[in-house]
């Protein structure tokens, strides 16, 4: 096998995006896209047409997904809600899964993902692509090579502004309204976290203990259906249940700590505030720089503006073997590469039969950190956070 044939299950903006990525992928042929909406079936299945020349099998119901002659894994880009139905029904047909990320619904979700994969052994990854961002890996090669030291605190956040996608929810028939509506939590926790937890070796030989998060108030979405009369005027006073900034702190079983901001209903510019601390040196992704014991001394911080993007000059001396061939070869794909990557890693662990590097383990414990940030707002108080290797 030398691709492998899909059925991609969710077609809103990052599904159709999705579609148009794999066609130009050599180890991907999609036989199937599939949405409730038929209009975006319709949409992808010319999409597929216009770049490839092949057809293929539309569906408005995921199941018929299932059943496509050649089917070697589905693909679930859908909104959050349904990632773990569609999933679990996968797995228990056999059908491998490449799923989007997001946080999950419930613990036992989580606990009935592992459950299920572990039974059917039907491979499972959380498509993770941020685990695959340039810097993220640089990082990664130089904590590996001891050049942080011990890594003692990670701090990362998914900040950026959705108030237009929020609050238009409704006409763009996406699923993050009725979230904010209705949710209070780190409601999109992987995008920080799966770096930092490869990098902290989380489920191997680390693993997250406790969990405390805090919400502030929700003012945002109303202010700006204030100052904007194209948002839907039942806005302005609307009771979002969803904080403008959650702060979430995970204790680790080596001591770290890891804090996770959710920063997506207040104007601001996007970052993934990726920061990695340790005894001999550090990483910042605000400013891009990096610190180290061996090449500054304790003087610098006092002027370390003038530092800014030096990281870049460490990309010459530790970027990442996968960086180093993705250059090589030629970088491809949406956002910076990551999106080729990370689908290119899922496609050449099933065609290869290797190991997924994020495995289902990974991925309960990434996305638990949803429901339990919920928890501990509700409560106000430090939740235990679950072992999903037992």
């Amino acid at each position: 096998m030398k691709k492998i044939g899909v059925g991609i299950i969710g077609l809103g903006a990052r599904g159709y995006y999705m579609v148009e990525q794999l066609c130009g992928m050599d180890n991907y042929e999609i036989l199937a896209v599939c949405d409730t909406y038929e209009d975006r079936t319709d949409a992808a299945a010319q999409l597929v047409k216009k770049l490839t020349g092949k057809t293929v099998m539309c569906f408005t119901d995921h199941h018929g997904v299932f059943s496509v002659p050649g089917l070697d894994a589905v693909l679930i880009v859908t909104g959050w809600e349904s990632h773990f139905p569609i999933a679990l029904e996968a797995l228990k047909l056999g059908i491998p899964v490449g799923c989007e990320v997001g946080g999950a619904y419930s613990v036992e979700d989580c606990f009935e993902l592992v459950k299920v994969q572990r039974e059917t052994k039907t491979p499972f990854m959380l498509l993770e692509n941020c685990c695959y961002g340039r810097y993220e890996m640089l990082v990664m090669n130089m904590v590996k090579l001891g050049l942080f030291g011990e890594v003692i605190s990670c701090e990362g956040g998914y900040r950026h502004d959705l108030r237009t996608e929020v609050l238009f929810g409704a006409e763009n028939r996406h699923y993050r309204l009725e979230n904010y509506k209705h949710r209070n939590c780190e409601n999109y926790p992987t995008h920080d976290l799966g770096p930092i937890a490869q990098i902290l070796d989380i489920n191997r030989s680390n693993r997250f203990v406790s969990l405390h998060s805090f919400a502030t108030k929700a003012a945002g979405l109303n202010d700006y259906a204030v100052l904007h009369e194209d948002v839907n005027r039942d806005f302005v006073n609307y009771p979002f249940s969803q904080g403008d900034v959650v702060k979430t702190v995970i204790k680790c079983s080596q001591g770290q700590l890891v804090t996770l901001t959710l920063d997506t209903t207040l104007p601001r510019p996007y970052s993934r505030g990726f920061v990695v601390q340790g005894t001999r040196g550090m990483y910042c992704e605000d400013g891009n720089y990096v610190y180290l014991d061996t090449d500054f001394t304790v003087y610098d911080h006092f002027d370390w503006i003038k530092h800014y993007n030096n990281a870049e000059e460490y990309l010459k001396k530790y970027e990442h073997p996968v960086w180093e061939k993705f250059l090589h070869d030629g970088v491809r794909g949406g956002h910076g590469g990551m999106d080729y990557l990370v689908y290119n890693e899922f496609a050449e662990c099933l065609i290869e039969g290797r190991p997924f590097p994020i495995t289902v383990e990974d991925a309960a414990a990434w996305m638990a950190v949803t429901p339990l940030s919920a928890q501990s707002i509700k409560e106000d108080r430090t939740v235990e956070f679950p072992d999903f290797c037992k």
